[in-house]
């Protein structure tokens, strides 16, 4: 299986969004980067066949947005395992119900998405690994999911991704 780990595009800053932290959508800046990134994993030859995001408002709308650049639409399905406050292992799990043949684009959060980058590759949390927003990393994860049995093919920044367009 590839698992992509995509953060999520700049959304509005907590202190200027008046509504339900659930609610705070991307930025006009966000919704653009965003695809520009997105278009920048396709360059890359990562074709998802499953999208699984984060019920978070900013988390589906980057997941919207990288589904309406890939041509075959792969099914996008909304996950609890990957809120925030979720533990890591119950995204793993998850994973690990999937077929091993499946190329997996998970949206989600900081620091929940580098935790489990840091488990799937070592075992355990890894301190310095960050995900900046709308930035991605490509994780190949042979036989069945578990703990640092991951191999990292690469590890992109949303500028660097923007940049293969």
């Amino acid at each position: 299986m590839d698992c992509l780990l995509f953060r999520h595009g700049i959304a509005y800053d907590r202190e200027d969004w008046r509504g339900n932290e659930h609610n705070r959508p991307l930025t006009e800046k966000g919704l653009v980067r965003t695809r520009q990134s997105s278009k920048g994993l396709l360059t890359l030859g990562c074709i998802p066949t499953l999208i699984l995001s984060s019920p978070l408002t900013r988390a589906q709308q980057t997941a919207k947005i990288a589904r309406s650049l890939i041509p075959a639409t792969p099914p996008l399905r909304i996950c609890q395992e990957l809120i925030p406050e979720v533990p890591p292992r119950a995204l793993i799990a998850l994973l690990n119900t999937l077929p091993s043949d499946a190329v997996v684009l998970c949206v989600g959060h900081e620091p929940h998405l580098s935790a489990t980058a840091g488990i799937l590759l070592t075992g355990k949390l890894c301190k310095g690994l960050s995900l900046k927003k709308a930035g991605a990393c490509l994780l190949h994860l042979e036989g069945s999911v578990r703990p640092a049995k991951g191999r990292l093919e690469w590890w992109l920044t949303a500028s660097q991704l923007r940049a293969l367009v």
